[in-house]
């Protein structure tokens, strides 16, 4: 078998092209918005809450596996996001990115669940860390090389959102055919529960879970937005910030995981949540767009670090689960993501570093709630699960 038809190689060319659509469209977003639909900080707040609906019902995906299998389930996921990226362009109205937005947000979050699930499922636990991190590394190259189609796009050749928009959905529904007939169906290690799973010994996971979908929001939402509004960057502009946080994650991203794999994950999360402190205060207080661009980079590299909250669950957790629990926690995740957009949207319209110190207030509750890791991996699944 070609070292390409294993699972990793699924994984990894399924990536590519999650990341090649949503990177493409995420890095046109806010200009596109701002130019063409005429948003303002408090419809581009509803537009992103609407993104993160899908997210909030991802727990239905349970009830899909009982009639696809998950890899069959993941390929249409992708098609769908493609299919919705595809087409962004040709609606420029409000309603028109209000509806490709949550088209491609389903097929977005379904995959997302998916993927979660299938990597716990097909990676050990020795191996889950450093193989999530090289995951994360091709993301980032992958994220590199559709920014820097855009970056090109806009400044060599003068290109439309609409074309933009049209090859990435269409580069990604190519790659999904090949991975439809190339790649052969995986068997799953362990039979999953077909049903809802919510274990009280899973509680501390569901909160990091929690915060950590606050906390993604206001990087993805917010913090683009104020390089946007506040200090005017252009789209290319923001096509090189983003090229630049993906070349530092490409390096950083597999070191990243093989030393959580030797430190452990309560030292990794602390170490991100006393970082994302700093860095949150630092977007409400700066008035520089080089200083700003410095703190987001530094923000993107912390997701890296995010890979340990997978990996604590995968060491607790019983295997017939991880489906299942997926799904629910990425519906958990998503409770912040659905109301955070929208509310702190209209706190942007009285202060937008209200927004900020918010997030750096969430970061430290995050650094609370780390500190309970070891307690349980102490104890280990069985323990856990006799307690329960």
């Amino acid at each position: 078998m070609s070292k390409w038809k294993t699972p990793y190689g699924f994984l990894a060319i399924a990536t590519v092209i999650m990341t090649l659509n949503f990177s493409a469209w995420n890095a046109m977003l806010n200009n596109f918005a701002i130019e063409v639909a005429s948003f303002d900080g408090a419809q581009i707040g509803i537009l992103q809450s609407l993104r993160e609906v899908p997210g909030f019902l991802a727990f239905t995906a349970v009830f899909v596996l009982l009639v696809l299998k998950e890899q069959t389930f993941a390929l249409l996921s992708l098609c769908l996001l493609s299919v919705g990226v595809a087409l962004t362009g040709f609606l420029p109205s409000m309603y028109g990115l209000f509806a490709t937005t949550v088209l491609m947000s389903i097929g977005f979050h379904y995959f997302e669940t998916l993927n979660q699930s299938l990597s716990l499922q097909w990676f050990s636990r020795a191996e889950a860390p450093a193989k999530l991190g090289k995951l994360m590394s091709v993301k980032s190259f992958s994220a590199l090389l559709a920014f820097g189609m855009v970056w090109l796009g806009f400044t060599a050749f003068d290109i439309s959102y609409k074309a933009m928009y049209l090859l990435a959905g269409s580069l990604g529904l190519l790659m999904c055919l090949y991975l439809a007939l190339v790649m052969p169906a995986f068997p799953e290690r362990t039979p999953q529960r077909r049903k809802l799973v919510l274990r009280k010994r899973y509680s501390l996971y569901y909160l990091l879970t929690f915060l950590s979908g606050a906390r993604r929001q206001i990087f993805m939402v917010f913090a683009g937005f104020l390089m946007v509004e506040k200090f005017g960057y252009s789209v290319a502009d923001i096509t090189a910030l983003y090229m630049l946080n993906h070349l530092v994650n490409f390096f950083i991203a597999p070191m990243i995981g093989r030393w959580i794999g030797r430190v452990g994950e309560q030292k990794a999360l602390t170490i991100e949540y006393l970082g994302l402190i700093v860095v949150f205060v630092g977007y409400g207080l700066v008035n520089n767009a080089e200083m700003a661009a410095a703190l987001y980079v530094v923000d993107h590299l912390f997701f890296a670090l995010s890979i340990a909250i997978k990996t604590y669950f995968q060491k607790i957790a019983d295997e017939g689960d991880i489906a299942a629990t997926s799904g629910v926690s990425f519906t958990i995740n998503h409770i912040a993501a659905v109301v955070i957009p929208a509310v702190f949207g209209l706190l942007w319209l009285v202060n937008p570093s209200w927004v900020f110190y918010l997030g750096a207030l969430l970061a430290f509750m995050s650094l609370l709630a780390s500190q309970f890791i070891n307690r349980d991996l102490a104890k280990g699944p069985l323990e856990l699960a006799a307690e329960h």
